[in-house]
């Protein structure tokens, strides 16, 4: 098992990639932390890991809240007295053209996808360097590096977390702490799945592949990147997009 008594918290795990990276983090032995809004909107996850014989403990935090995520790390290290991955997943959108987009818009998305990454990652690197050492993920995406009509708050978001991981990756690698970003393309989420056929076969004719990623896909390049298979990878941002050119 390539995670074997690691303890992993993973926010935005209630459904999607975060619900599919939990699932496979427990597979491969970690001891998962489930975060979301909501502890209701977590019980399924937290049943799908403990029917397959995992540990887990579940959340309710908002991760533009620094003290719900202080009080969840300190609860975290008080029963399993380490966290080794932390996986920046939680992030939300609020599409509208930059002519029509409002103010409001624009700034919550901004406390969610960006601030939201700083305050874990900063909260948890502190007890990760007093360990020295563990891995930090963050969720970019393909539209942080391409742009996609209708989303300036939500691409302003991915490319800043570009930023946030490579300054990190420089900033902690001393402390022997890894700093990676996934950025997916376009996934079959719940929330993709109930698009029109026709915007889902144009999001399908992006890619060379022909097909949208599963969020296993998406969750199998958190696994290698937190694993000891990438012990000397850090500062990166993975595309897993089918190879899609936007």
């Amino acid at each position: 098992m390539r995670l074997k008594d690691k303890v992993a918290i993973i926010t935005g795990a209630a459904r999607g990639i975060g619900e599919a990276t939990a699932i496979r983090f427990a597979q491969e032995g970690a001891k998962v932390v489930v975060s979301n809004t909501g502890l209701d909107s977590l019980n399924e996850v937290v049943e799908k890991i403990k029917e397959m014989g995992g540990e887990v403990l579940a959340y309710d935090v908002n991760v533009t809240n620094r003290e719900q995520i202080q009080s969840m790390v300190d609860d975290v290290v008080a029963k399993w007295g380490q966290v080794d991955i932390l996986v920046n997943n939680a992030g939300i959108t609020a599409d509208s053209q930059l002519l029509k987009m409002e103010e409001a818009d624009f700034d919550k998305v901004i406390d969610v996808n960006l601030k939201g990454v700083y305050n874990c990652g900063q909260i948890v690197a502190k007890i990760m360097a007093e360990k020295d050492g563990g891995v930090i993920l963050n969720a970019s995406s393909v539209v942080g590096l391409y742009g996609n009509f209708g989303q300036t708050n939500y691409a302003a978001t991915k490319w800043g977390v570009i930023g946030i991981t490579k300054t990190w990756a420089k900033e902690l690698g001393r402390k022997g702490i890894r700093v990676n970003a996934v950025a997916p393309g376009f996934t079959m989420t719940p929330m993709v799945a109930k698009m029109p056929d026709k915007v889902l076969d144009m999001m399908k004719g992006k890619s060379p592949l022909g097909k949208l990623a599963t969020p296993e896909d998406i969750a199998n390049a958190y696994l290698f990147l937190a694993s000891d298979e990438a012990a000397f990878i850090t500062g990166e941002v993975l595309a897993v997009d089918g190879g899609v050119v936007l």
